[in-house]
């Protein structure tokens, strides 16, 4: 395991510290959980960028892909 430093400012570390206090878990377990979800959602955005054939492809809302199909 690996111990890293941090630096927040004061209103992130205000925040964190009130959250840990009402939660009663440590503020490491927040920045720990926050880092990990941040991690899994890049991994996640890099796999989609790969299976994208081509970058330039226009990307269509709901609604657009609806009106396409016609339904």
């Amino acid at each position: 395991m690996a111990t890293l430093t941090l630096i927040v400012d004061d209103q992130l570390n205000r925040k964190l510290q009130r959250l840990a206090k009402e939660t009663k878990h440590p503020k490491s377990y927040f920045i720990k959980k926050a880092l990990e979800l941040y991690l899994q959602e890049y991994e996640d955005y890099q796999i989609a960028l790969a299976w994208c054939p081509d970058k330039d492809d226009e990307i269509l809302t709901m609604a657009q892909m609806r009106k396409a199909l016609g339904v």
